[in-house]
């Protein structure tokens, strides 16, 4: 009994200390205040579990709040009523609203504000309320007066709505300076621009002091915006640049001090567009120099923006870090079609010499840009970028100054050059250009370019060939020298192309060669007989086209035997079987009865040679393929 007298009290003891939990999670929520503030003894119908069954009264226990971790967890029930966290709505949906009100809201009732004013200001000019002076004034007053009570609202902390009154003051003084100027004339021009380039001025300082990029944005738009507002329709060149050389100076030491680097976009964008504005309606080949002189003034400003413009924090990562490359790589690319447009009436090879020129500023700034570039992160991207961009030049000068082959071989060559730069210093970079360069060479080559050779063999063509067949060794070099896939797989294309290469190019000397005959023929000769002249060498040509590829083949084979290389076996083989199908399908019904003789002798003994030396195991295949399936290296 006493056993089960124990159980008993422990259950009443914890059924306790759960109506004691459950009531005081009823205080904390204030679900059953009214309950709660009776008597202990009918505090909760829990209660009348605690009697015990003999009719012995427990002694009523004050109901208190018990601290959370106050009983062992091994002897604590399990909670009825567990504690909710207070709901979380959509923070998502407060943002928006957030957003709307202070905002959206904000801008449309500024923009209501100014039309309801215009509507009014409109209004008394039409009866000749206030006159065109006036009218200036009661602008300049206003701007200057938003502008003022917009630092009020911005030493209270809403930055926000501060910023959005000084773009409505800040307008309201360019539009009453303009007005001032275009629409009423009472003010002459160099007065109005003075004014416009005082509030541009202002903002800027304005900017810079309360470190606000919108600021320096409205500045910027305003000083673009002024050569707009007062425009007399006249060409005014000198003036209109050094303006906006100078707006572009000021860009470029804001954000040298500032990490703004959106403002370069703006800027370029503005530039661009006034450049391009002039350049359409009052260029003449007589300003060639003054305009190219500008142009180029303008290239170096934005070429050397992103060696000093600041670097953004943490929040500024992104597309905007990345900005200055994408600006630099834009600029090249517009200041060379600005001068070949320039330069194309006068002498288009002149560019070439340009772009040799813009390729060694480039191969300066990517030196630059590893020694003093402030951003180690990027700094290799951004030389890099200039690495590729004198590449780029280069390629390009080639077939501007060249003509015909010299194209190809001036691709050739360079493309041997930057293998061995990228060589030297180890660039995956450079090896990408250098394999563009060489795939150009190749396809105009073998595509493109028609020689006009007065010899055979020592001619143009076949130097071009043989420049091409170097240079494709060389990659084929470097790349087994670096024994990684991407190397061998390199090693092994160029190692293609360049029999392909070869062999293209003894087939034309053969082609050139036959051709030069049949050109020597008398016209009677050209007729199809049994026994004409053509026909003679028509089968000549035929023949000489199967005994070359056979002995290429042949020397292909004799290399993969002696370089004991299976890849160059298999090219060999290759060779050899479209010689098998051109002896068997063409050579049979087109060759003469000795030609054909030999074509089919000639084949057989090489094939059987082949055959023998694989079947005699001078290479030891079957040994070299059991060994690396062992794991073992084969024995020399």
């Amino acid at each position: 009994m006493d056993a089960e007298s124990n159980d008993l009290e422990a259950l009443r003891s914890l059924v306790r200390q759960l109506a004691q939990r459950v009531e005081a999670l009823e205080r904390k929520m204030d679900v059953q205040q009214a309950s709660i503030s009776e008597p202990p003894a009918a505090a909760s119908p829990v209660a009348s579990v605690l009697a015990k069954p003999s009719g012995s009264a427990i002694p009523p226990q004050p109901v208190t709040s018990a601290p959370e971790h106050s009983t062992p967890v091994s002897t604590r029930a399990p909670a009825i009523l567990p504690q909710m966290p207070a709901p979380v709505r959509g923070t998502k949906d407060q943002d928006l609203e957030s957003r709307i009100g202070s905002h959206w809201l904000n801008r449309i009732g500024i923009t209501a504000v100014l039309i309801g004013v215009s509507y009014f200001l409109k209004y008394a000019f039409d009866n000749n309320w206030i006159g065109a002076s006036g009218r200036v004034g009661i602008g300049l007053l206003a701007g200057i007066a938003v502008v003022a009570w917009s630092e009020r609202f911005r030493s209270r902390g809403y930055k926000a709505f501060s910023y959005s009154l000084k773009a409505v003051g800040i307008g309201a003084l360019y539009l009453s300076l303009w007005a001032a100027f275009q629409l009423y004339n009472l003010v002459p021009v160099g007065v109005a621009f003075t004014a416009m380039l005082v509030v541009t001025a202002s903002t800027a300082v304005m900017a810079f002091v309360q470190d606000a990029e919108i600021l320096a944005a409205f500045a910027l738009t305003g000083g673009f915006s002024t050569p707009l507002l007062l425009s007399t329709g006249q060409n005014h060149e000198v003036a209109l640049f050094w303006y906006v050389a100078l707006l572009n100076a000021a860009t470029l030491v804001l954000v040298a001090f500032k990490p703004w680097r959106r403002l370069l976009l703006l800027s370029y964008v503005a530039t661009v567009g006034l450049y391009v504005g002039w350049y359409s309606s009052y260029y003449e080949r007589s300003e060639l120099t003054v305009t190219l002189g500008f142009a180029t003034l303008f290239f170096a400003i934005f070429a050397i923006a992103p060696l000093v413009a600041k670097q953004p924090g943490e929040a500024g990562t992104g597309v905007f870090a990345t900005l200055p490359m994408f600006l630099a790589f834009v600029n090249a690319g517009v200041y060379f079609l600005q001068a070949y447009a320039m330069f194309e009436s006068v002498d288009k090879k002149i560019m070439a010499w340009f772009a040799l020129g813009l390729a060694a500023v480039y191969l300066y700034l990517s030196k630059l840009a590893r020694d003093r570039y402030p951003d180690p992160t990027n700094a290799r991207s951004l030389q890099l970028l200039h690495l590729a961009l004198a590449v780029g030049f280069i390629t390009i000068a080639l077939p501007i100054r060249l003509d015909g082959h010299w194209i190809t071989l001036g691709w050739f060559v360079e493309a041997g050059v930057l293998l061995w730069v990228a060589d030297r210093i180890h660039s995956d970079f450079l090896n990408a250009f250098a394999v563009v360069a060489l795939a150009l060479g190749v396809v105009r080559l073998l595509a493109i370019d028609n020689f006009d050779t007065s010899t055979l063999i020592f001619n143009s063509r076949m130097l071009t060939h043989g420049v091409a067949i170097a240079v494709l060794a060389l990659v084929a070099w470097f790349g087994a020298k670096r024994r990684d896939e991407p190397g061998r797989q390199a090693a092994a294309l160029a190692l293609v192309c360049l029999n392909v290469i070869a062999l293209v190019a003894l087939s034309r000397e053969v082609a050139d060669y036959y051709g030069r005959q049949q050109a020597a023929l008398p016209r009677q000769s050209y007729q199809y007989g049994a026994s004409s002249p053509w026909r003679r060498l028509h089968i000549e040509e035929a023949f000489s086209y199967s005994a070359l590829w056979m002995a290429y083949g042949t020397m292909l084979m004799i290399v993969g035997f002696w370089r004991r290389s299976a890849f160059v076996r298999w090219q060999a083989l290759v060779l050899i079987a479209a010689t098998i199908v051109k002896v068997f399908v063409y050579d049979t019904s087109e060759l003469d009865r000795g030609y054909r003789i030999v074509s089919f002798i000639v084949l057989g003994v090489l094939l059987l040679a082949i055959s023998f030396v694989y079947q005699k195991g001078w290479l030891q295949l079957s040994m070299t393929n059991a060994t690396k399936a062992a794991g073992e290296q084969p024995s020399t």
